[in-house]
């Protein structure tokens, strides 16, 4: 086959964002150790019956997912290949022994623990032996991923299991050329499958994807997508804001096909869907100073949104009157 030799920006123009393209325009990723976890913490989430659970989250490092979404950024920590056989017990093990006890665990590794290429079923028993005191397992899977190796998992659990999976948008435009190679109906047949076999759903929901560029549109369409990943049977979702950083996306900017949501927009987002009382949402803070530069307000702010994730009400909103000159709309990088 001829190789295309036309500068990117056109070939996207001709072609779309496909894998190789959204590759080519990565920066490099960081280099990581595939014995140890590349980062873990000890956090808080609230428990369905109304308690605060604590969660160790583990960040496995693996393979990377073969699904290139455009505005992924989770490929940074990432192997190119498979973690060498026995390893991600290792990290497990590397990981627990640094970590207090908890109610729940998170193992998220980047990608799709049900990928054979990244966990091998070899370890399950391993794996599941580790976190046989757990009462919650949380895993992150792709909807076209969930199939038996779910349910042996699961088998092998004390726990409940639960799988976070990315929904993202389901805006007509939008979801179609996220990369992600997956309807809504793919969503919902995945979630009814878990479902049936009692494994609990959470979704990863997209606060301005790219093609959606209006910001009344942005916050109307994740709410419309909260409501559908409820609907479908998911009983917890999580609002990702979308950043720059991949290449891609800088692209998409600069061609006014992406804009950067604002902390503005991702408060009403929780605040609208907390209304719902569908199930639990859940604003994710991980690295959101790109929302606000303001010096004044943003601190309490973010804790103010910490503090809505863990009690499910919405709090009095913090004052603040630089909101407009701190936040939207920044240039593109």
């Amino acid at each position: 086959m001829k190789k295309n030799t036309e500068p990117i920006s056109i070939r996207c123009m001709h072609d779309g964002y496909d894998s190789r393209t959204i590759a080519e325009l990565r920066p490099p990723k960081n280099r990581l150790n595939p014995f140890v976890p590349y980062h873990f913490l000890h956090e808080r989430e609230p428990g369905l019956p109304g308690n605060i659970e604590t969660v160790n989250t583990i960040f496995l490092t693996g393979k990377e997912c073969a699904f290139k979404c455009l505005m992924c950024d989770l490929w940074k920590n990432t192997l190119d290949e498979p973690a060498p056989a026995g390893t991600i017990v290792q990290q497990i093990d590397h990981a627990l022994e640094r970590l207090p006890k908890a109610d729940v665990i998170k193992l998220y590794n980047n990608g799709n623990f049900f990928d054979t290429k990244a966990i091998s079923p070899e370890d399950y028993p391993a794996i599941s032996k580790r976190l046989r005191d757990y009462k919650k397992v949380i895993v992150e899977n792709h909807p076209k991923l969930c199939n038996h190796s779910c349910i042996e998992f699961n088998n092998l659990l004390n726990g409940k299991l639960e799988i976070a999976m990315g929904l993202e948008t389901i805006h007509p435009k939008s979801l179609p050329k996220l990369n992600k190679q997956i309807t809504p109906e793919d969503f919902k047949k995945a979630t009814a499958f878990l479902n049936h076999h009692g494994i609990d759903v959470r979704s990863f929901v997209l606060l301005n994807p790219p093609y959606i560029t209006d910001a009344g549109e942005n916050v109307a369409w994740a709410l419309k997508t909260i409501q559908f990943a409820f609907d479908c049977g998911a009983i917890r979702c999580a609002v990702i804001p979308v950043r720059p950083g991949n290449g891609v996306m800088e692209l998409l900017w600069k061609n006014n096909e992406y804009t950067p949501p604002s902390l503005a927009m991702l408060e009403e987002v929780l605040e609208k869907a907390l209304l719902l009382q569908q199930g639990q949402v859940f604003a994710d803070t991980w690295d959101i100073g790109f929302l606000s530069k303001c010096p004044h307000c943003f601190d309490e702010r973010k804790r103010r949104l910490e503090t809505m994730n863990l009690s499910q009400q919405i709090e009095d909103t913090i004052p603040c009157t630089c909101k407009i000159k701190y936040e939207y709309p920044f240039q593109p990088i």
